[in-house]
């Protein structure tokens, strides 16, 4: 199925330079957010309290929280786990309250809702514990970049790896340049989010670029911005296709999935979108702009010629 009745014939190199301008503006701007605001972490980084309740029947998750917010409880997450009987609560921590307390607080006040409610434990997540799961997200993401850097760079020319690099490392910017700004709680349903970006946007800019050896190969005598042009042409049906279906799945989530995954809906959103935007303007306009020759994609001799899967 596409997208489009037929090839498109978008000049897009023509106009990059205009996009280089609102990628830096993206960039500086996401990179001063953070610096300025910071990110709201999450209880899973700041540490906090877990409050586990048991139910008899699956309870209205909505009346739960509207039971904390009403006792001036703030920060509460409230969610699932196991079970739709069995309701998780994460509080932020505080100095103040001792866990046991609040853990039959939290009871007391779910009493209304379902008089069966039981407590099944409380736990105290230290600052330490949720210390470490920041690194560990950090380490987790740096490690991604970096196997990414090597498979790119084994696969294409440098050139093209340069910018799909670059590519890479602009849409988590991105994203956290959105909870900066929203203050929307930074956690780990959130890097994981960022780590399904960085791939998805990886996967597109190696499509482009498979086309962009392929038609290089195939039409030696038009110039190079003429065959990233066409490449990214013959596979935008493809790349909109792709990307729409899974926007409608993503939205969906991020409107009827609930407080728990919000974080994780909203991230793939914005890392979605900028995955499009930067696989077409900046991982093949950077190579472009680095001197990519049509020779540059010729260097690498292959035993039969490649193809690229699932292209229309």
């Amino acid at each position: 199925m596409e997208f489009f009745h037929k090839v498109t014939r978008f000049p897009f190199m023509h106009t990059r330079k205009v996009w280089y301008g609102l990628s830096a503006v993206l960039i500086v701007g996401s990179l001063l957010l953070v610096a300025v605001r910071g990110l709201n972490l999450g209880i899973d980084f700041t540490g906090g309290i877990v409050v586990e309740t048991h139910f008899p029947d699956a309870p209205n998750i909505d009346r739960l929280r509207a039971a904390l917010t009403s006792a001036h409880i703030p920060g509460a997450q409230v969610q699932q786990f196991g079970s739709p009987r069995d309701i998780l609560v994460r509080l932020p921590p505080d100095q103040n309250v001792k866990s046991a307390n609040i853990g039959v607080r939290i009871v007391d006040l779910f009493r209304p809702v379902d008089a069966g409610v039981t407590l099944q434990s409380t736990e105290v997540v230290g600052p330490q514990v949720g210390e470490e799961l920041f690194i560990h997200g950090a380490w987790a993401l740096a490690a991604t970049l970096l196997l990414i850097m090597v498979y790119v760079l084994i696969r294409f020319t440098q050139k093209l790896a340069f910018g799909a690099i670059l590519a890479v490392l602009h849409d988590p910017i991105c994203v956290l340049g959105f909870f900066a700004a929203t203050q929307m709680t930074f956690d780990l349903t959130a890097i994981s989010a960022i780590l399904a970006v960085i791939g998805y946007s990886l996967n597109d800019t190696v499509i482009v670029f498979d086309r962009v050896r392929e038609r290089a190969r195939n039409a030696r005598k038009i110039g190079i911005a003429q065959v990233i042009d066409e490449s990214i042409n013959q596979t935008l049906s493809r790349t909109i296709m792709t990307k729409l279906v899974t926007l409608l799945v993503v939205v969906a989530l991020l409107i009827f999935g609930g407080q728990t995954l919000h974080s994780f809906s909203a991230a793939l959103v914005i890392g979605i979108v900028a995955g499009t935007y930067s696989s077409i303007y900046i991982s093949s306009a950077i190579a472009l702009d680095m001197g990519l020759r049509t020779d540059d994609l010729l260097e690498r001799k292959m035993s039969k010629p490649e193809e690229v899967d699932g292209l229309p």
